[in-house]
């Protein structure tokens, strides 16, 4: 677990919370790490989970599919980041979504029952940890409310122009990075993969945009 902490520190779950007392929160969360290798499955659509995960190392990607596999992406989620949470809390007996890598990661998976009941030590993390949690569930519905907002949008034009606005304002700069290829920024958009393709040559064409892969820059 020592080899992790510089990326535990920057986890929103643990702020608040010292260095130095880390390492015993975790064994009295009874955390645990695990190891995948890049499209594994960490969770899958149907199952009932008990256990919320941070990524420590890697990528993992939450998507939905429907009846006919029509896949749609949900969040990329990188290091320091939670995934799981609001399913564990929500008790629902079937998880409506599935989670699998992008790339090789280490995952490290808390039981969310040890999370909100206090242990037999009765240790002051706890009423953090719960504060810590109500904000992450908070900002994650913000930025579902914003995707949303996205895919809401009439044409593939305009679903492209707000998503890339929105990055621009995320990055405070109009040349970013996007977390997604091609192929998951349509399934992120919901659009079809070649018609974004061609509207994206059109934007460029039309001088309102560059890029080069997952580089852009709007101008």
């Amino acid at each position: 677990m020592k080899r992790y902490i510089e990326i535990l520190k920057s986890v929103v779950l643990f702020k608040g919370i010292e260095e130095s007392n880390l390492q015993a929160l975790l064994s009295c969360l009874s955390a645990k790490i695990a190891h995948f290798e890049k499209n594994q499955i960490v969770f899958m659509s149907g199952e009932n989970i008990k256990s919320f995960g941070i990524v420590l190392s890697g990528q993992v990607q939450v998507v939905q599919e429907d009846y006919y596999g029509n896949k749609c992406i949900i969040a990329n989620i990188g290091a320091g980041n939670l995934f799981g949470e609001a399913f564990t809390f929500a008790d629902i007996k079937t998880l409506p979504v599935s989670v699998f890598t992008t790339t090789e990661s280490n995952l490290l998976f808390i039981d969310s029952h040890r999370l909100i009941a206090p242990c037999s030590k009765v240790c002051d993390f706890h009423s953090r940890l719960i504060y810590n949690m109500l904000n992450i569930i908070a900002m994650k519905n913000i930025s579902l409310t914003q995707k949303i907002e996205f895919t809401s949008k009439r044409t593939t034009r305009e679903k492209l122009l707000a998503y890339l606005s929105a990055e621009v304002q995320k990055a405070k700069s109009n040349q970013f990075s996007i977390p997604f290829n091609r192929q998951e920024l349509a399934d992120y958009l919901s659009v079809d993969r070649s018609a974004m393709s061609a509207e994206l040559c059109k934007l460029r064409d039309d001088g309102v945009l560059k890029f080069n892969k997952n580089q852009f820059e709007l101008l």
